[in-house]
């Protein structure tokens, strides 16, 4: 059983099935990474060029699609599965409990934020100096510290919100048997795989 925000998949363990949920949980984790990608990156993009004052369309829409492609990458590199099921060991959290959903939306939070936020605000400075022709009024570590504070917040729940909706969306599409919360760890969205001993792990 492999849970992530209070679902969890029930995996079957006939001969043959293993091997197709595999490549089943695969492709969840790769489209989860994509629309939180999306949803990351469209609000975390927004915050940055907002709180620079310096806010235009243009810059707006470079910034979503450079934070994209890095929220994309961060994505790829880091196993958020394997990440959150050891702080789930470490902490003695139940897979798909609320506080381990709270836990797991703060370690996601933490590692994607901070990434997202320097190189949104660091590309807003650098339209600022530049429309401004190197006189902008734009102080860039006042507006960085303010940018992740806020972002930091709305990175949480919008991971702790979406995340699981998400997740829920994709079991019903892959058409995936859904089962209460149980034993069990790993995050299909973020790259949880292969069950072993009744225990998901990446």
């Amino acid at each position: 059983m492999l849970c992530a925000g209070g679902t969890c998949l029930v995996l079957t363990e006939t001969a043959g099935a293993g091997d197709i949920m595999e490549q089943t949980i695969k492709k969840i984790g790769r489209e989860m990474g994509i629309y939180m990608s999306i949803v990351m990156s469209l609000f975390l993009s927004l915050i940055g060029t907002l709180m620079s004052g310096h806010f235009k369309v243009q810059s707006f829409i470079l910034s979503f699609l450079i934070s994209l492609m890095i929220s994309i990458v961060i994505s790829m590199l880091v196993p958020m599965g394997k990440v959150s099921q050891s702080v789930d060991r470490k902490m003695n959290l139940r897979p798909g409990s609320m506080k381990a959903r709270c836990m797991e939306s703060l370690v996601s939070d933490l590692i994607y934020t901070p990434i997202m936020t320097v190189c949104m605000v660091s590309f807003a400075y650098m339209m600022a100096m530049k429309q401004s022709h190197g006189h902008t009024d734009m102080k860039y570590v006042p507006t960085l510290l303010r940018s992740l504070g806020v972002s930091l917040v709305v990175g949480y729940l919008l991971v702790f919100i979406f995340q699981p909706l998400f997740l829920k969306m994709l079991l019903k599409k892959y058409n995936v048997p859904q089962g209460p919360g149980g034993p069990g760890a790993g995050k299909p969205g973020l790259g949880a795989g292969r069950p072993e001993s009744g225990e998901g792990r990446p």
